[in-house]
């Protein structure tokens, strides 16, 4: 609604004897959107996380594999050295630091793999707090419809319906807050 056309309906309300009730209303109405618009705010943030922590999960799963990779060709040449006949000392010492090599990317692997699923533990957190948001949205933006409908229709039933969807679209909302 234009501000011309609020004035020009407050001005109608109020010559009609409604003018009290209806602004109470609309005030409502209006805290009812401000609720919507900072739970939608919430919502993509926790989202914009879920992503962000997918894409982390997803670099530290490809650095684990690069180093897996690593790890698997160092010990196809070390497999090819130890089949010489009879290997020189230079290739003994490449075989010993070889194997120090895949042993340290043993304990390097593990820590990939366990930060890769922590990751993935705050991706699925972030996914739920969405979730949590996204429903207390739908609901709060039923809410505003519904008690728009009372200005129309001059029907109170509207509105306290419109406010238990609400006061329900916020307690799912603030629930995404306490989600473990």
């Amino acid at each position: 609604m234009e501000p011309t056309e609020i004035q020009e309906f407050s001005k109608q309300m109020q010559e009609a004897g409604e003018g009290e009730s209806m602004t109470t209303i609309a005030l409502a109405i209006s805290i009812l959107a401000v609720l919507v618009a900072l739970v939608t705010v919430l919502g993509h943030r926790s989202h914009t996380e879920a992503v962000l922590m997918q894409s982390r999960a997803d670099d530290q799963w490809n650095e684990y594999q690069a180093k897996k990779i690593r790890q698997d060709n160092l010990s196809v040449v070390l497999d090819t050295l130890s089949l010489q006949p009879s290997p020189s000392a230079a290739t003994q010492a490449k075989i010993v630091e070889y194997k120090a090599h895949i042993a340290k990317w043993n304990g390097d692997l593990a820590e990939g793999q366990t930060k890769a699923r922590e990751f993935e533990a705050e991706v699925a957190h972030a996914e739920r707090q969405a979730s949590r948001y996204d429903l207390g949205e739908a609901l709060l933006q039923i809410s505003v419809v519904l008690s728009s409908v009372t200005l129309i229709t001059r029907k109170k039933g509207y509105f306290l319906f419109g406010l238990s969807v609400g006061a329900i679209g916020l307690i799912f909302a603030l629930s995404a807050l306490f989600v473990h």
